[in-house]
């Protein structure tokens, strides 16, 4: 019934996420309504909301245009059921810009394999990369899928390797030039970002250990189902792929490294690992695999968000 649904990419199967995505985004805000007290609240509220549709649509656009699935609607859906196991990230500002700068610059590197504008497209996802870092100190971990892909597809022109560095000294004057603007100490915010901390003692009750648990076991599902069917990919896809696979591992790295830890700062596995569920989807045979996978996975992303609320 849901593959039938969402295995073609239409503006109603569109409409039908966004009209999700709107349900919840406001499930989970009236459980406090001081936000509705002052015009600028509301705004920025919209203002994420508005931001996370684009990161959703923008995932589904870069798994589609680049061959990575089929024309369906699986990706965008996906998404959004990965956002509702952690129902918080909807309030959480600096990882929700900081996700969808890394998601530019993800499309910018993952259209290398065109091997057309291969400059502008790497000092674009290095711009994106650095300003998301701004946000989120440890999403600079993506600049690491820069050089991957230069080593992939350019690593013979030596100007390649230096375009990463040219796209951090013009985000570090922008940096500066903010700084001086609104008064504000360049070195202790950067500083206080770059903290590291490796403790997973963050829970604050058993529902957030339940979603993470119940995410982490769903994440290495459907890795190690991309990992076994790697070698079967179209060979002009294999780059793609593994640039999507290291993308995640980067994500899980910020995870780790990050201070302040939460749930959230998984966000940034949700792209990624929404294109591999969807190419396990549109792998597997017979329809009722796809069917029990995409139910049971609905049935844990509701669970975890209204057990969260």
């Amino acid at each position: 019934m849901i593959t039938s649904v969402f295995k073609k990419s239409t503006p109603l199967n569109f409409s039908l996420v966004v009209i999700l995505m709107l349900v919840f985004f406001f499930l989970y805000q009236i459980h406090d309504v001081s936000w509705t007290n002052s015009i600028f609240s509301i705004l920025k509220s919209v203002g994420l909301l508005l931001v996370l549709l684009a990161t959703i649509f923008l995932s589904s656009f870069v798994s589609k245009r680049n061959g990575l699935s089929r024309d369906s609607t699986y990706t965008a859906f996906f998404y959004f059921l990965f956002l509702l196991f952690f129902p918080d990230l909807l309030n959480n500002t600096n990882l929700i810009l900081a996700n969808f700068f890394v998601l530019l610059a993800i499309r910018r590197l993952v259209s290398l394999q065109t091997l057309k504008e291969t400059k502008e497209k790497l000092f674009d996802a290095s711009l994106w990369i650095f300003v998301a870092s701004l946000f989120q100190f440890w999403s600079i971990l993506y600049i690491v899928l820069v050089f991957i892909s230069v080593v992939f597809h350019v690593s013979r022109d030596y100007r390649n390797w230096v375009i990463p560095f040219i796209a951090l000294f013009a985000v570090t004057i922008l940096f500066v030039l903010c700084s001086l603007i609104f008064d504000f100490h360049s070195i202790a915010f950067l500083q206080e970002k770059s903290q590291i901390s490796l403790s997973l003692d963050y829970f604050t009750n058993n529902y957030q250990n339940a979603a993470f648990s119940i995410y982490a076991t769903v994440a290495l599902f459907f890795v190690i189902s991309m990992f076994s069917t790697l070698s079967s990919r179209p060979l002009v896809l294999l780059s793609s792929y593994k640039k999507i696979i290291a993308s995640f591992f980067i994500g899980v790295f910020v995870f780790v490294l990050s201070d302040h830890k939460s749930n959230e700062l998984l966000i940034f596995t949700f792209a990624p690992l929404s294109i591999m569920a969807t190419s396990h989807i549109e792998l597997s045979k017979p329809q009722l695999k796809e069917e029990i996978v995409l139910y049971v996975l609905l049935a844990c992303s509701l669970f975890t968000f209204f057990s969260q609320l």
